[in-house]
């Protein structure tokens, strides 16, 4: 079975301001899921794929996330906390401000928090590795069926990323997947210290500039970032219960 030392990690600190009708005194990541925080399904997840060490980055109710997750023992990983407290400093900041507090040195993966996945991490792994790039972005080939399609992929490299560009490019059919493997130089280049830094810019960056690896994955991701996206995860997870996936 594949097993990893290299950290995960989650981004759980946003406002989760789509949510907030539905559960507006919880992080998304405690928001219940057939009864079941939502953080557990990924940490279960994660835990089969062989990850044992995780970074959770919190700031918006991150105590609740502290309190109900703890050291992590109770799910088979070691889990460290970083805190952006009420001043949140985007996606990529918060792994600035984990890199920078815990002294990342090996490549690390990066999982939104409001996303559960249906990928082998070993042979992204496998791939990042082979590829020697500084970062690989999971895709996925949507066509525009469940959101818009923001990355051109090749086969082997993302060679365009633009997640907040209202032009879409014709060949552009792939999606972010969700889980990216990047190694510490990205973020000590071209994240910069104590400030706000959105993670979607230093992937476009990257993928214009040839440096960005892609692994495409083959069965759709689910999100809770929004009332419907929680719907579509807890129908997908009854229908997995009863055989019917």
């Amino acid at each position: 079975m594949f097993e990893t030392d290299f950290p995960c990690i989650v981004l759980a600190g946003g406002l989760g301001t789509r949510m907030q009708s539905l559960a507006p005194n919880l992080p998304k990541s405690l928001i219940p899921v057939l009864g079941r925080p939502f953080i557990e399904w990924q940490f279960e997840w994660l835990v089969a794929q062989g990850i044992r060490n995780v970074i959770v980055c919190i700031g918006h109710l991150g105590a609740d996330i502290r309190r109900h997750v703890g050291n992590g023992e109770s799910f088979d990983l070691r889990v460290t906390y970083v805190d952006e407290g009420d001043t949140l400093r985007g996606t990529a900041g918060a792994i600035r401000l984990a890199a920078d507090e815990l002294g990342l040195a090996t490549p690390v993966y990066v999982l939104y928090g409001d996303s559960l996945l249906d990928v082998s991490i070993a042979d992204v792994t496998s791939r990042y590795l082979e590829v020697g790039l500084p970062a690989l972005m999971t895709v996925f080939r949507n066509d525009r069926q469940w959101e818009e399609s923001n990355a051109v992929f090749d086969g082997r490299l993302v060679t365009t990323y633009e997640k907040h560009s209202a032009q879409r490019l014709p060949d552009m059919f792939y999606v972010d997947y969700g889980l990216l493997m990047v190694n510490s130089g990205v973020i000590d280049d071209l994240v910069p210290a104590g400030e706000f830094a959105d993670l979607a810019d230093v992937m476009n960056r990257l993928s214009t500039s040839g440096l960005l690896a892609g692994f495409e994955a083959s069965r759709r991701f689910f999100e809770i970032g929004s009332p419907e996206g929680l719907n579509s995860l807890e129908e997908h997870l009854t229908a997995m219960r009863s055989g019917d996936p």
